[in-house]
């Protein structure tokens, strides 16, 4: 069962999600990642749209728009996700992300990432990822698991349990270690 579609934050209009994801973005309107945000962001507001008489081509056109970023980008992120503010998503390919998926703001996402459910018994047994959380290059995190603010999940991170705050999960199956401080790099 999907939840209902979600804006990053209910005050915010539409253009001014867009012009604080294209900061986010580096200021480059090119990078798949910023169009695949943009979409998800557009996807968001035709919901709003009423009546429905004229939402319906805005509904066409959002269709239209997500699988051009899915299939020539390969980014598959659904209105229905719950994205925070000024997520980014970094590089292209291969990400894929489940519409029940709650993303908190400031949170970074690299390519061949999956987030998503663990099995088909319970297709709403997804994960939400906190504020600030960093996900490293072919993470997987499944299930109904949460990771906390400011968590990093390592490159090729098959995690399956919930991360703390502030704490780094590497590793297949993953486990959580201490994250070095930034006066030890």
């Amino acid at each position: 069962m999907s939840q209902a579609p979600y804006s990053a934050d209910a005050e915010l209009g539409l253009w001014a999600q867009i012009k604080e994801d294209l900061v986010a973005h580096y200021g480059d309107w090119t990078l798949p990642g910023f169009r695949a945000v943009a979409v998800h962001r557009f996807g968001n507001w035709r919901m709003g749209v009423e009546p429905k008489l004229l939402r319906a081509p805005l509904s066409i056109f959002y269709r239209m728009l997500f699988r051009y970023v899915r299939n020539h980008y390969g980014i598959e992120l659904p209105y229905s996700t719950r994205l925070g503010r000024r997520v980014i998503i970094d590089h292209q390919s291969g990400i894929v992300i489940h519409g029940d998926v709650v993303i908190g703001d400031d949170c970074v996402i690299r390519q061949n990432v999956t987030i998503g459910i663990r099995d088909l018994t319970d297709l709403a047994a997804v994960p939400t990822l906190g504020k600030g959380v960093n996900v490293g290059a072919g993470a997987v995190i499944v299930g109904p698991i949460h990771i906390g603010d400011g968590a990093w999940i390592g490159a090729n991170a098959v995690v399956l349990r919930d991360v703390p705050a502030g704490a780094m999960a590497v590793g297949v199956p993953a486990r959580v270690i201490e994250r070095p401080s930034a006066t030890a790099r």
